[in-house]
C-alpha cells in the first residue's frame, strides 16, 4: 500500500492507524494558499488533540521543507512528509489545502481545498464518531473560501 512508504517520526501511516483514526491536513508549502490555512487547520487539529484520534500533518516536502513551513506547529502534531505526493496521490486528493479522516479500517473522508462547508459536515461526521465536540468552522478571521491548488503540484 501506498501510504506504507510515507513515514511520521519513522511509522508507515499504516501503523498509526492501529488504535485510533488519523485526521490530518494536508498542505503544499510552496504555495501561497496551503499558507493561508496555516491557522486555522492547527487549530482544527488542536481541537481533537485530546479525542481518541491521531491528529498529523501531510506535507508535499522533505523532512526539512515541512519544518521549514510549519515551523512550531511541526512540534505540536504528527508530520508525515510527502515530497513524491505519494501519499495524496493515494488519498486521491484533488486540491490543497485537503481535510482527511482515516479510520482504522482504512476508509477515509476527505475534502478538497478550503471549503468551510465541507471541512465543518467531515469534522461533524468525525466528532460524531468520536464522541467528541464539533469544532466552530469556520471561526472569525478565517479565510473565506478558496478552491486551493492543484494536489499533483
Amino acid at each position: 500500500m501506498i501510504l506504507d512508504s510515507v513515514q511520521g517520526q519513522g511509522y508507515p501511516v499504516r501503523d498509526w492507524l492501529t488504535s485510533y483514526p488519523l485526521v490530518m491536513v494536508a498542505l503544499d508549502p510552496y504555495t501561497h494558499e496551503s499558507a493561508w490555512i496555516l491557522e486555522t487547520a492547527g487549530a482544527l487539529l488542536r481541537h481533537y488533540m485530546p479525542a481518541d484520534v491521531r491528529c498529523a500533518w501531510l506535507v508535499a516536502a522533505d523532512d526539512d521543507g515541512c519544518k521549514q513551513f510549519l515551523g512550531p506547529w511541526a512540534d505540536e502534531f504528527l508530520t508525515f512528509a510527502d515530497p513524491e505526493r505519494e501519499a495524496i496521490a493515494a488519498l486521491e486528493l484533488e486540491r490543497l489545502p485537503a481535510f482527511v479522516a482515516i479510520r482504522p479500517d482504512l476508509a477515509t473522508q476527505t475534502t478538497n481545498g478550503w471549503d468551510p462547508t465541507a471541512w465543518r459536515a467531515l469534522a461533524a461526521d468525525l466528532s460524531t464518531m468520536l464522541h467528541w465536540s464539533r469544532p466552530l468552522i469556520p471561526r472569525p478571521g478565517d479565510p473565506v473560501p478558496y478552491e486551493g491548488t492543484p494536489a499533483g503540484g
